[in-house]
């Protein structure tokens, strides 16, 4: 009677021994599971590639602007400075500066320098739009893929809960 006892629990514990470990349980899912699984761990190495991308841009973009301000405040010429900047425009304030200053070199080149009110009133609404249409172009730059971000933020949870809710009737259905 002990010999049936044992064989029972051996042939007991050789139905249950299933792996439990992550890699089995993915490739005994569906392939609906599957792709859920897959979806999201793509979805997660992109936006985790963004944001690293993001978090070194804007570290850097920072150290720049806080050289950049030094040099603007610092009372020198801005002919100067604009003569450095225009040859390594590489943060947007560098940028910004030099679409003022682009804009300010076209009308102080004019044949006539007259600097009644209209005219410098219309030098004033041209310099703000070349400034106006730069940040734009820069905050374009900054928020590339944040809407990517957004939409992986928002949709992840439900699209795991889609294949936890799949996976669970499979169960179900294979009881």
């Amino acid at each position: 009677m002990d010999t049936n006892l044992v064989t029972a629990m051996e042939l007991g514990a050789d139905a249950v021994s299933h792996s439990l470990s992550p890699w089995q349980l993915f490739l005994e899912a569906d392939i609906i599971v599957k792709a859920v699984i897959l979806l999201l761990i793509v979805c997660s190495f992109w936006s985790w590639a963004i944001i690293f991308e993001k978090v070194t841009r804007y570290r850097r973009i920072t150290r720049q602007a806080v050289a950049f301000e030094a040099m603007f405040w610092s009372g020198g010429s801005l002919q100067q400075l604009f003569e450095s900047v225009q040859q390594e425009a590489t943060h947007p304030m560098s940028r910004l500066f030099e679409s003022a200053m682009r804009e300010w070199q076209r009308f102080s080149t004019g044949n006539n320098p007259q600097l009644d009110t209209a005219r410098l009133e219309g030098l004033q609404r041209r310099i703000t739009h070349a400034m106006d249409v730069t940040l734009d172009r820069e905050l374009d730059q900054l928020q590339k893929y944040l809407g990517f971000l957004a939409t992986v933020g928002s949709t992840a949870p439900f699209v795991g809960l889609f294949g936890t809710v799949w996976g669970i009737m499979n169960s179900f259905q294979s009881i």
